[in-house]
């Protein structure tokens, strides 16, 4: 009854990415940041929330080839993560130090339009901002929209239309494009 020493132990198994997992995040992780960065307006929270939805994928990816649609299954999730965060109010979060910004810096364009883009899409409603992304940053179909975000194509006309009312009359946004105008001239 003493204590059994076992000079051969298991190796954990090494871990590898299913087939095909790798490809399409090299292919459309880039698309899927600045979509994660337009819905949480921070470039941490942004790879945060991609992180934690490939590692679920990743868990799954198998099941979602199998099924098909690998980034509509992606692209929910996002979503879907993202607005279970926003419930979560992880916005209490202080980190010890602010996030160098640069890294992201042509994501939306020069700073100030950045800014303007972020404090605009802050007054949408979680749905609205997920809508406009989906709609008019990745240019998805109004169906599609739906589908991703597991809701009637009326619903998103309708949120997409009140996001745009409320987008048309930011006064960041015509700041910038008045700004843009000027240098353009």
């Amino acid at each position: 009854m003493g204590w059994e020493v076992h000079t051969h132990m298991q190796r954990p198994r090494e871990l590898r990415p299913p087939e095909g997992f790798a490809e399409f995040v090299a292919a459309r992780s880039d698309a899927l940041l600045r979509s994660a960065w337009l819905l949480t307006g921070d470039a941490g929270r942004a790879e945060d929330l991609l992180q934690t939805v490939l590692a679920d994928v990743w868990r799954r990816w198998a099941t979602i080839m199998a099924v098909g649609h690998p980034e509509a299954y992606l692209r929910k999730a996002l979503f879907t993560t993202y607005a279970s965060w926003w419930r979560r109010r992880w916005r209490n979060e202080i980190p010890s130090q602010p996030p160098d910004r640069s890294e992201y810096g042509d994501i939306a364009g020069e700073s100030a339009d950045r800014d303007a883009v972020r404090r605009a899409l802050a007054r949408l409603s979680r749905q609205q901002r997920a809508v406009v992304v989906l709609r008019y940053v990745e240019d998805l179909t109004v169906q599609r929209t739906a589908e991703v975000l597991g809701c009637s194509h009326n619903t998103v006309k309708v949120q997409a239309f009140r996001a745009l009312r409320i987008l048309r009359t930011d006064p960041n946004l015509e700041l910038s494009a008045t700004r843009r105008s000027r240098h353009d001239a």
